[in-house]
């Protein structure tokens, strides 16, 4: 389970050497939770490193802030592609939406757990509040996190009512001063911010875009549509208004799904461009501001005339006249494409508009 403690003196602090800190590397999120304990670590004089991973799906923004107001070290660590696979295949399925919140937190803590023991940490440790969510935080859903993990978690803020881990049993870690904090109320931990004068945290929200319905709808679509997604795939889904487009095929093969995303304010726009793929297709208007629109194939798509094209924008945006869920050509998606950027551009609307056609 736990990394071995085999190289570390164990029993209480006289046994220790003055330069033989206990070293933890604790999941930090940035918000009150993982803030508190850090701090109740550190009571212990204990010397606390910070680990955040970030995926398509979740960012290490507050993170960074936090580390830097208690003045900790942070890790960040990219796991987009196993994110992925875990969200295509969770062993123990998903929440309320398409969150696989027990599966998330396994690769989390097992990741952590691999760099705590190359870097000889003597635990790792995490914010999580016992009964703070219904799926993924109830006790036995802790110990489920643990096992597909294989490694022991300390968890400061709930500590006393759960079952005692290694390094309290060492000595280590004095689970007299750790807490028994239980349910979704945060009273305890802004007592506790109190005392540890942390004037400073984010308010609670929730972090992970799993989470939200609509984006975990478009995500379960895209997984419909093209099983083999990458993580640059279900990025580009943050970044916009989303449309499928059938692309006509011959007779004996079903229509290949072409994905049409187009920005809805500068940072999508900007954010489009950086990921846009080879082979990609950005589509904008070439004298009037308006939005970037990315349209991405997994078989390749070739318009019949590349460059500039020429379209007249009707005044009002009606999806059910485009028949977007008929088979269209190539030539067809690039002018629907075309058409639904210059109604989002509100200069364009009723206009007859050029419109750059880019080839990545």
């Amino acid at each position: 389970m736990h990394f071995p403690l085999d190289s570390r003196l164990r029993g209480n602090d006289k046994g220790r050497g003055l330069n033989m800190l206990t070293k933890s590397l604790s999941l930090f999120s940035g918000g009150l939770d993982s803030i508190i304990a850090v701090k109740l670590l550190q009571k212990q004089n204990i010397d606390v490193t910070g680990i955040c991973f970030y995926s398509p799906f979740y960012g290490c923004e507050k993170a960074l802030e936090s580390a830097k107001e208690l003045g900790i070290e942070l890790k960040t660590i990219d796991i987009s592609a196993e994110m992925l696979a875990v969200v295509k295949n969770p062993a123990c399925g998903y929440g309320k939406n398409l969150n696989p919140c027990i599966d998330c937190h396994a690769l989390m803590i097992r990741l952590a757990n691999e760099i705590a023991q190359k870097e000889n940490f003597d635990f790792i440790a995490s914010g999580e509040v016992l009964g703070q969510r219904p799926f993924s935080q109830n006790k036995e859903a802790l110990q489920r996190v643990q096992k597909l993990a294989g490694a022991e978690v300390l968890r400061p803020l709930s500590a006393k009512l759960l079952d005692e881990t290694a390094v309290e049993k060492s000595g280590l870690v004095n689970r007299g001063l750790l807490e028994r904090i239980n349910g979704r109320d945060r009273h305890d931990q802004m007592e506790l911010a109190e005392r540890f004068q942390i004037k400073k945290y984010p308010s609670p929200a929730g972090g992970c875009l799993l989470t939200d319905p609509a984006y975990g709808e478009r995500l379960g679509l895209m997984l419909e549509n093209w099983p083999d997604c990458d993580s640059n795939d279900v990025n580009i889904l943050r970044h916009g208004r989303v449309f499928w487009i059938n692309l006509a095929k011959n007779d004996k093969q079903k229509p290949e799904k072409i994905l049409v995303i187009i920005g809805r304010e500068e940072a999508d726009n900007n954010n489009l461009k950086k990921l846009a793929k080879k082979g990609d297709f950005m589509v904008q208007l070439k004298e009037l501001n308006g939005p970037v629109t990315l349209i991405r194939s997994k078989f390749g798509l070739e318009p019949l005339d590349a460059g500039e094209i020429t379209i007249d924008i009707p005044e009002k945006l009606n999806l059910g006249n485009r028949k977007l869920g008929e088979d269209k050509s190539a030539d067809e998606i690039f002018q629907i494409s075309a058409m639904l950027t210059g109604l989002y551009s509100v200069k364009a609307r009723g206009k007859s508009a050029v419109f750059v056609l880019i080839n990545m």
